[in-house]
């Protein structure tokens, strides 16, 4: 039940980012919904890849570059996901950031309300 909370929460932010962030395009909130599967499944597969593969440059810049990996994983799900398009390597960056603040926050609130 909790993963489908975390995937409704996912398709809400980023179907409402979509209308925010000019280079950010999903059609409908079906689409969003599918992104926010497909976007769970590449970063519990590809991520934790990525993640090893580059942790000398991860450790070099403190981190930052989890932000381009990402982006990279946002962009991968463009092409996965029909009627999801992503304008340019830095939408996909900050679609990115905006995703998982908001996503970060919207999750600690659902398990404040449940732990009342």
């Amino acid at each position: 039940m909790n993963f489908i909370v975390r995937i409704i929460i996912t398709a809400v932010v980023a179907f409402g980012l979509s209308y925010v962030l000019k280079g950010i395009h999903i059609n409908l909130f079906t689409t969003a919904l599918i992104l926010a599967l497909v976007l769970a499944i590449l970063n519990a597969i590809l991520k934790p890849i990525l993640i090893i593969l580059t942790l000398p440059i991860t450790i070099f810049t403190f981190g930052l570059f989890l932000l381009v990996i990402n982006a990279a994983i946002i962009l991968l799900a463009a092409k996965f996901v029909n009627g999801f398009k992503v304008d340019g390597f830095w939408w996909a960056l900050l679609f990115s950031f905006l995703l998982s603040i908001l996503t970060s926050a919207l999750y600690r609130g659902d398990k404040e309300e449940k732990n009342n």
